[in-house]
């Protein structure tokens, strides 16, 4: 009698415990990503084979493009985008940096753009944890600064980001549809 006693009152639990369970969101459509300078930084860390110091990383969501023009009609020409989907784009450095003219500190910026045909207008901003660019408040913008728009032949499904080093240091290279820029980075 004992024994299913004992049985009775775990099954209960166990019921009890399958009705509590954690409900866990849907997988995004625009899954979140990581890059890093240099590349595959923590992977190198782990086998203690890093050869450069970290230098930075990006934190992204990345739209597809699933049949839409995406510059000049999704992505309307001229205003804030968020650089990516959901969350905005946040971009951390781990060290003092050099974008165009501008000394940027150590930490942790949202990084937004303003894509026009030839040219995007790259914003980093201090302001971070934002959801999309509806609350951008230009007032602080640490820097802004234009860079050239590149057409490719390959045309790219989702939004990318890599990191190409160069003789002063890095190009943060966004990639969607059939453009690319490159956004320099000193150090």
């Amino acid at each position: 009698m004992k024994k299913i006693s004992t049985l009775v009152l775990f099954l209960l639990i166990g019921c009890v415990a399958v009705q509590a369970q954690t409900k866990f969101p849907k997988v995004d459509k625009s899954p979140m990503d990581m890059v890093y300078f240099p590349d595959a930084y923590p992977h190198l860390k782990i086998q203690n084979k890093p050869t450069e110091p970290l230098i930075a990383r990006v934190i992204f969501s990345r739209p597809q493009k699933n049949g839409r023009t995406i510059f000049g009609e999704l992505l309307e020409y001229g205003k804030v985008w968020r650089l990516g989907a959901n969350e905005a784009t946040e971009i951390e450095f781990f060290q003092n940096v050099k974008i165009g003219n501008t000394k940027i500190k150590k930490g942790r910026y949202t990084l937004y753009s303003i894509p026009v045909q030839d040219k995007w207008t790259m914003i980093l901003n201090k302001e971070t944890d934002i959801w999309g660019a509806f609350k951008y408040d230009q007032t602080k913008d640490v820097v802004r600064i234009d860079v050239a728009v590149q057409k490719q032949t390959l045309i790219l499904e989702t939004l990318a980001m890599t990191f190409e080093k160069n003789s002063t240091g890095a190009d943060l290279v966004i990639g969607w549809d059939n453009f690319k820029v490159a956004l320099p980075i000193a150090f």
